[in-house]
């Protein structure tokens, strides 16, 4: 048993070395991502978006430089943690890990700078086409802009849904039938309430070509 144990030793050395050397990478490829996140001003973006709000009423701080940096920080650390589990031989617990965690984390991260492109490109967008909309003297320019940044957060919602595997049938299934609903109530709002636009407008056109 003493002989047994005095092998093993360097082992449990080299696991609590080898994690420890990934804790410490973990940590400063976090801070870096933070950093990186906040000079990008992608929480500025989500405020514009009206998420502050939100996350004030979870019980949350609008941080996303600190949450992505979280993420990377303990992605890194589970990573360096799985290696010293398989040092100990403890495979049984380094496969879970890696079904369980590093498997779908990675998912997690997508998704979620999927969302914060997506804020970041919608309002960019939202002001394009509202500038130009105000350029060429449209008076529905708000209202283009407000359909162009939702049209690409509702996009980018199903993307990141449907990057984390969660229910993607039944999300085919709802934005089909989102869709349908809304052509059904567009086309009977048209229907019952521009009937009589639509009437002057054909009888206009009607003018027009006997002249």
């Amino acid at each position: 048993m003493w002989l047994a144990t005095v092998q093993y030793v360097p082992f449990i050395l080299g696991a609590i070395i080898f994690f420890v050397i990934g804790w410490i990478i973990g940590a400063i490829l976090g801070r870096i991502v933070a950093q990186v996140v906040s000079a990008l001003r992608v929480d500025n973006a989500l405020r514009s978006a009206g998420f502050e709000e939100v996350f004030n009423k979870a019980g949350f701080k609008l941080n996303t430089g600190y949450f992505l940096g979280a993420l990377v920080k303990w992605f890194v650390i589970i990573v360096f943690l799985v290696a010293s589990l398989e040092i100990l031989g403890l495979n049984q617990v380094s496969f879970f890990l890696q079904d369980v965690v590093l498997l779908y984390i990675p998912r997690v991260i997508v998704a979620v700078l999927i969302l914060l492109l997506a804020a970041v490109i919608a309002e960019i967008a939202k002001n394009i086409v509202v500038g130009s909309a105000r350029a060429t003297g449209a008076e529905s320019a708000n209202l283009l802009g407000s359909v162009t940044k939702w049209a690409i957060w509702v996009f980018a919602i199903l993307t990141a849904v449907s990057q984390l595997g969660v229910a993607s049938a039944f999300l085919q299934t709802l934005f089909t039938g989102v869709v349908v609903a809304l052509s059904l109530g567009f086309g009977l709002a048209f229907g019952l309430g521009g009937k009589e636009a639509a009437a002057d407008y054909i009888g206009k056109l009607r003018k027009e070509i006997s002249k």
